[in-house]
């Protein structure tokens, strides 16, 4: 009765989306016939266990599945498992049921945009019947349709390349990977404890010994929704209340924020984010920001973003009313766990904040912590506190733990400023999000406050899985 009360709450959370990848990674073991009957999670799942694919006690293809389609919330909330625990099990030879070929499939079906789909069905005119390209038709629909016309296979992908190189030639560096990886695995010999590739029969094979599988290139998160995901941006300047209820923190106002949004508004309006900005909130109406988002259906978005701008501490934030609001507490809030439709999706926090009060003051700079008289703090390391175990998160941080980080009342932030103009720069080029903060790093930590030798090193943590670029078209 558990497991199939499990099957059920599983089968509920399931998109239509979500089902028809599950069959598609299946055909090696359900056939299409089989499949065309199936029109819903229950029924599919009642033909894997007709199948003796999944039992009682035996959920290994099922947690593969799931994992292959990157729900991480059904894996640890229903099958008590997690992205890393899957990962190790299939390392081991003989433990993967998906093949190759067809995850290979999918994962380029999850990079093609709605107007390559298009470009794709239009190449394919001549090959196949009109009633199988129509509007309604996912990529998916097409492979399937092109293994059926036999224009594609495990060891038939000619026609696949010529149209990925044709429409998207990234997508072709996809498959050429995957083409040399099957070949290192089938033509490595063992010999005496050696692994030696002999050299034949696959194109830009590397002769001699080797350390084992050939290294794949990282994958790149999917970026190709419209919008691509909401910007939050938390811009807290007035501090009187601050001041007035909390008169020992002394917070001032913080001129030059509003420079800071505009610029944020600015590049990630360019880069397809739907720009949502909530001024001069106290630390509960911060928390209630949070959870509206959190609470938001975010399945149709590829990503998320939040900036930070405040005063703050070691691991923390201000709230203008003085209050306290941990790091921790707002990005756990956007985990698989608590925010399904994130699940497997980049989650960006960006925080222009002090973490600590070693600093020296400048005559026209300010800095962004809301204690001028407390001590200086020398212990623990916030960003392993502040950011999620889980994958696909990334926080960047305008300063290291116990410092100051430094802000212009006419010219905005260090930090800031400089990671917009690197985005702006350096995204129409294709750059990955962590080769433009290093490049911030970099740019940041040479500027000085002459009055006070004043420096700032700001710090990025990630648990991200794949390269994440933000495209501009």
């Amino acid at each position: 009765m558990e497991f199939s009360r499990c099957l059920y709450i599983i089968s509920e959370a399931l998109a239509k989306d979500d089902l028809a990848a599950l069959k598609f990674l299946s055909l090696e073991h359900i056939p299409l016939r089989k499949q065309e009957a199936i029109q819903e999670p229950k029924a599919f799942f009642q033909a894997l266990q007709e199948k003796g694919l999944i039992d009682v006690g035996n959920l290994a293809f099922l947690k593969e599945l799931f994992y292959r389609i990157n729900r991480m919330d059904i894996l640890a909330n229903h099958l008590d498992s997690s992205r890393e625990e899957m990962e190790r099990e299939l390392q081991i030879p003989g433990r993967a049921k998906v093949s190759p070929f067809r995850y290979l499939l999918f994962q380029l079906s999850e990079n093609i945009t709605s107007e390559e789909l298009k470009c794709f069905k239009f190449l394919l005119g001549k090959e196949l019947p009109k009633s199988k390209l129509n509007t309604e038709n996912t990529m998916i629909d097409v492979f399937i349709e092109m293994e059926k016309k036999g224009i594609l296979g495990e060891d038939n992908l000619k026609v696949l390349k010529t149209l990925c190189d044709k429409v998207d030639k990234s997508l072709v560096k996809k498959i050429e990977e995957y083409e040399l990886n099957l070949c290192g695995e089938e033509e490595m010999l063992i010999t005496e404890g050696q692994t030696k590739s002999s050299g034949e029969g696959c194109p830009e094979k590397s002769s001699g010994f080797t350390s084992g599988l050939l290294v794949q290139q990282l994958e790149v998160y999917k970026m190709t929704s419209r919008p691509r995901g909401v910007c939050l941006i938390l811009n807290n300047h007035n501090f009187a209340r601050a001041r007035a209820e909390v008169a020992e923190l002394k917070m001032r106002d913080r001129n030059g924020t509003d420079v800071d949004a505009a610029a944020l508004k600015k590049v990630f309006s360019k880069l397809h984010f739907k720009i949502a900005e909530y001024k001069d909130l106290t630390a509960k109406e911060i928390r209630n920001v949070v959870n509206i988002y959190q609470g938001e259906d975010h399945k149709d978005k590829d990503c998320f973003v939040c900036c930070i701008l405040s005063h703050g501490k070691k691991g923390i934030i201000y709230g203008v009313d003085g209050q306290e609001v941990p790091i921790q507490e707002l990005t756990t809030s956007f985990t698989g766990r608590n925010c399904r439709s994130l699940a497997g999706k980049p989650k960006v926090f960006f925080v222009q904040a002090c973490q600590g009060d070693a600093r020296q003051k400048g005559v026209n700079i300010e800095v962004d912590s809301g204690e001028q008289d407390s001590s200086v703090e020398t212990d623990g390391r916030f960003q392993l506190d502040c950011i999620p175990s889980e994958a696909d998160f990334l926080l960047g941080m305008a300063t290291l733990q116990d410092y100051v980080s430094y802000r212009s009342p006419s010219q905005g932030t260090w930090y800031i400023q400089s990671l917009c103009q690197h985005l702006e720069n350096s995204c129409p080029r294709g750059e990955d999000i962590l080769t433009i903060l290093t490049a911030v790093n970099q740019e940041v930590s040479r500027k000085i406050d002459k009055q006070n030798a004043g420096k700032q090193m700001p710090q990025p943590s990630f648990t991200l899985r794949k390269k994440l670029i933000f495209p501009v078209n």
